[in-house]
C-alpha cells in the first residue's frame, strides 16, 4: 500500500475511527470519553475487516473490550457469525470467544451453539480448544463426532483430534499422533553445487537452501552464491529472493555483515533488504545513516511490511540512533500494520526513552499484546498506571507473564 491508497483504506492516524481501526491505545481512549461517536466507530469496524495482515494483527481482543466496555449489543456479531460471509463469520467468532472469556454468557452458549449446528463449526472450533479452558468445550466432543460424517475433515491438523477426543473416533479414522518422515540428507557439497548450477530448477534449488538453513552450521560458501539466488518476481518486473535465502545468510550471522554491506549498497530491491536486514541485526555503527535512509524510504513509500526488522535492529545502538527517532514516531503512529508497531515502540524507548513515554502510557490499551507487555514493564507512573496494571493482572485475555510483570509492578 502507498500513501495515496491509505486515505481511503483508513481514516487519518489521529482520528477516533483512524486509531481504532489501527487498534491503538488512543482509540480506546477517544472511544471512551465520546461514547456515541465510539460505539458508532466500533459497529463500523466490526463489520470489516480493519486487520492489514489477518495472519498476524490482533483485532479480537481489543474489539471485544471496547463492545464490553461501551455495551455495544451482540446482535451484530451474532449475525455475522451465522451469515454467509466466511470472513465475517470468522471475525465474529474471534470476537465473541473473547468476549465468553471477559464473562458473556450469550457469547459463549452462542460459539457452543454454532459448533452443534454452524457451517464453520470446526474452525470455530479450533478457536474455542485455543482460547477457552477446556471444561468449556470439552463436553461438545459427542456433538462434533455426529458432525463429522460426510463432512470434509479437517481434525487432522488441529486440537482436540490429536489428543483429547482422538478416542471418540473409530480406530481408522484417528490422526497420528505425530508424523514420522524419514529423509536421507545430500552432503553439503552436493547441496552447494546445486545452489552454483543455473541450469537447476527453482524447486531443487529452493529445497537446497531449506536442507542448507536447517542443519547445525551454515556453510560459509553460501554467501559468494547469494547474488545468484533470485527467482523472477511472479507479477510484473524485477526478481525476489528463493525461499531460504533469508534464513540461511541470516544463520551465519557477522559472517554475512561485509557482504551484506555490498549488497545494501548495490544491489536489486531483494538483495538490498537482505543485506540491509543483516546490517540491522549484526552491523556497527558505520551502518547506522544507510539503516536510518532504509527506514525513511520505506517510510516515505508507505511499505508497512518490513521496517520492524530495522526498527529491532537501530535499538541496539541506542542513543546512537537519535536520527531514526522521527521517523519510528511517524511509524508507530501511521501504520496500520498493528504487528510492527511493538517494535517501534521498543525502539523509541531504547533510544530515546523520552520520546517514548507517552506512547508507552497510550500502549497500555493497545490491541497487540507485545506493545502491552513492554508497556506494562516500562510505562511511567502516576495517572491510572495502577488501575489499568490492575486490569491486566487480573484479566482472562492475558497471557500468564503479562499478568505476572503486571502484578509485580503493583507490588513494587
Amino acid at each position: 500500500m502507498t500513501d495515496a491508497d491509505e486515505s481511503w483504506s483508513y481514516a487519518p492516524p489521529g482520528t477516533l475511527l483512524g486509531a481504532i481501526e489501527r487498534g491503538r491505545g488512543l482509540g480506546y481512549a477517544h472511544a471512551l470519553a465520546e461514547r456515541g461517536a465510539g460505539a458508532e466507530a466500533v459497529l463500523d469496524c466490526l463489520c470489516r475487516d480493519t486487520r492489514w495482515d489477518w495472519g498476524v494483527d490482533e483485532r479480537a481482543g481489543y474489539h471485544a473490550c471496547l463492545v464490553r466496555e461501551l455495551g455495544l449489543p451482540l446482535a451484530p456479531l451474532l449475525e455475522q457469525l451465522d451469515g454467509p460471509d466466511e470472513d465475517g463469520s470468522e471475525r465474529a467468532r474471534e470476537v465473541l470467544a473473547e468476549l465468553a472469556l471477559l464473562g458473556s454468557a450469550p457469547a459463549r452458549a452462542a460459539l457452543r451453539r454454532y459448533v452443534r449446528d454452524g457451517e464453520w463449526w470446526q474452525e470455530v472450533l479450533a478457536v474455542l480448544v485455543r482460547r477457552w479452558p477446556r471444561p468449556w468445550w470439552d463436553d461438545l466432543g459427542p456433538d462434533a463426532v455426529r458432525r463429522l460424517a460426510g463432512a470434509p475433515p479437517l481434525y487432522w491438523r488441529d486440537e482436540p483430534w490429536r489428543w483429547v477426543w482422538r478416542e471418540l473416533l473409530p480406530a481408522r479414522e484417528r490422526p497420528p499422533r505425530a508424523p514420522h518422515r524419514l529423509r536421507i540428507a545430500p552432503r553439503t557439497d552436493r547441496l552447494l553445487a546445486v545452489l552454483a548450477d543455473p541450469g537447476s530448477a527453482r524447486d531443487e534449488r529452493s529445497g537446497a537452501l531449506d536442507a542448507l538453513a536447517g542443519r547445525p552450521a551454515v556453510p560459509p560458501g553460501l554467501l559468494a552464491l547469494v547474488p545468484e539466488l533470485s527467482a523472477p518476481a511472479p507479477v510484473g518486473p524485477g526478481e525476489f529472493a528463493l525461499p531460504g535465502v533469508h534464513r540461511a545468510v541470516h544463520r551465519l550471522g557477522p559472517l554475512a555483515v561485509e557482504p551484506a554491506r555490498a549488497w545494501a549498497a548495490d544491489g536489486p530491491d531483494w538483495l538490498r533488504w537482505l543485506g540491509a536486514t543483516v546490517l540491522a541485526e549484526h552491523g556497527g555503527t558505520r551502518d547506522l545513516p544507510l539503516l536510518v535512509a532504509e527506514l525513511a524510504r520505506q517510510e516515505a513509500a508507505g511499505e508497512w511490511c518490513g521496517p520492524m526488522a530495522l526498527a529491532d535492529g537501530l535499538a541496539r545502538f541506542g542513543p546512537a540512533a537519535g536520527a531514526a527517532v522521527p521517523l519510528l514516531r511517524r511509524l508507530w503512529r501511521r501504520t496500520p500494520h498493528s504487528y510492527e508497531r511493538p517494535s517501534y515502540l521498543r525502539a523509541l524507548d531504547a533510544i530515546d526513552p523520552g520520546a517514548a513515554l507517552l506512547l508507552l502510557v497510550e500502549s497500555l490499551w493497545d490491541c497487540e499484546p507485545d506493545a502491552r507487555h513492554h508497556a506494562v514493564r516500562r510505562a511511567p507512573g502516576g495517572g491510572r498506571l495502577a488501575d489499568r496494571l490492575a486490569e491486566l493482572r487480573d484479566s482472562p485475555l492475558e497471557s500468564a507473564g503479562l499478568r505476572a510483570d503486571a502484578a509485580r509492578r503493583l507490588a513494587g
